[in-house]
């Protein structure tokens, strides 16, 4: 979508502004005007598609230029505090102004419709202590609608796409609220609420992506929200429980109990609302600062390759075959979905055109001491299905460590090849991008087909 025709004129002033500054220093410093300044609008341009405004977009590609030019950084030293102020004061007027408390308060009164759909089954006489199944069932409907609906707004979702994404939902919630479950919690029933989360994040993707959910870039550009919003979430969620802590201190201290209040509409709206506020956050201020993920991902794969290496090396060395039972299998799971968020993040902040480096042999380091590792464990729970066969849980673990599992394989062996200059890193891009789809499917059959296939246990 092009920019509006006033955030070009502002565009067009500010980068007359920096090639005034250029030319001023001509006599110190040798620099191509043409060359960097073709850069520069390149880089705002694809600020203002992300969603910036014409100031932030100029201010942070500026920022970025000066990782590439001496100069460039000058200029970004000297406006550094124009930045700052940019960051925690919008400095917008007039129409950019107005869209930015716009998209403020969409989101706050989304966020406000989430928090209260979590207290409307009340209404129908559905509390959390009589209906906890109902809750697990539906724990999704309460947020990713709404989380949806929003990106849908932003990023003006065509009409058809918004069809097929009403219909997803609501073809999600007849099928997890009519599958005919027994009275007593079973497996398939527990799986199936969890993976419907799952599956429903890519109608999300679809809205964020806003068209361009078919390209490399549109799924990248979710896979970074995707982090950010998990970071901003956590931390929003360690500041209401700080505040939570406090109210009802406080509140004892005067002898009201507070908990009924806090256990029933605090924490579970606040919940809610606190996702679409978190989606907010990224949106308003994304690229503006360095993301936090792909930072993470610096100081943890290393750590997370020497925790590797040393765990084969103790099973080498003391000769100990692994204890295999469904926890931890489930426990490996989750340190295949560490890594491959991991390999995700660095990716995404990773330069397409720089070449192999340090970072990468040690990404490749980590990706083969886990697939080792996980073979270890593999190689245990075929004895384990033999002994005691297929149940619902070792099935949807065994298929979501085996989707994994080929994911980072080849994953591995692409990263080889980038190494020995023989593929190129938009080939792992597209193959980390284009696997995104195949999670949401196989959580759609754990939600669909393993209840019927289980009878339903």
């Amino acid at each position: 979508m092009p920019a509006p025709l006033h955030d070009l004129s502002t565009i067009d002033a500010q980068i007359a502004e920096w090639r005034a500054f250029l030319r001023r220093r001509q006599a110190i410093h040798s620099v191509d005007e043409a060359e960097l300044e073709d850069h520069l609008r390149e880089q705002v341009a694809a600020l203002l598609a992300a969603g910036l405004s014409a100031d932030e977009a100029f201010l942070v590609a500026v920022k970025r230029m000066g990782d590439l030019d001496g100069l460039a950084r000058e200029f970004a030293r000297e406006h550094s505090e124009r930045l700052w102020k940019q960051m925690v004061v919008p400095a917008e007027s007039g129409a950019a102004a107005h869209g930015t408390w716009r998209d403020g308060a969409i989101a706050f009164a989304v966020a406000a419709a989430a928090a209260l759909s979590v207290q409307f089954p009340k209404l129908f006489g559905i509390g959390f202590e009589t209906h906890e199944r109902f809750y697990a069932h539906n724990m999704a409907f309460f947020v990713l609608p709404f989380l949806t609906g929003y990106f849908a707004w932003k990023r003006r979702v065509d009409a058809a796409t918004t069809r097929w994404l009403v219909v997803a939902f609501l073809t999600a919630a007849v099928t997890i609220n009519g599958l005919p479950f027994g009275p007593a919690e079973a497996a398939t029933e527990v799986l199936a609420s969890l993976h419907l989360p799952v599956a429903l994040w890519l109608a999300v993707g679809i809205a964020y992506a806003g068209g361009r959910w078919p390209t490399v870039a549109g799924r990248m550009d979710f896979i970074r929200f995707s982090g950010e919003l998990f970071i901003y979430f956590v931390l929003i969620a360690l500041g209401g429980g700080l505040f939570t802590g406090s109210l009802v201190m406080l509140f004892e201290a005067i002898g009201l109990d507070a908990e009924p209040f806090v256990q029933h509409w605090l924490v579970p709206s606040g919940a809610a609302g606190a996702a679409i506020v978190a989606a907010w956050l990224v949106e308003a201020k994304q690229s503006v600062i360095e993301n936090m993920a792909p930072v993470l991902t610096r100081l943890f794969t290393p750590l997370f390759a020497a925790l590797l290496l040393a765990f084969l090396g103790a099973v080498v060395g003391t000769g100990r075959g692994m204890s295999i039972d469904r926890d931890v299998l489930i426990g490996f799971n989750a340190l295949l979905v560490v890594v491959l968020a991991l390999l995700l993040y660095t990716l995404s902040a990773r330069d397409r055109e720089a070449p192999p480096g340090a970072f990468d042999v040690m990404q490749l380091v980590l990706l083969l001491s886990m697939l080792a590792a996980d073979g270890v464990a593999l190689g245990n729970i075929g004895g384990r299905i033999t002994a005691y066969g297929f149940s619902p849980n070792r099935t949807a673990v065994l298929g979501m460590n085996l989707l994994l599992l080929a994911n980072l394989g080849w994953s591995a062996v692409l990263s080889w090849r980038f190494l020995r200059g023989r593929g190129s890193f938009a080939a792992l891009e597209r193959w980390q991008t284009g696997y995104l789809p195949l999670y949401a499917v196989w959580a759609g059959i754990v939600v669909v087909v393993f209840p019927p296939l289980f009878g339903y246990a």
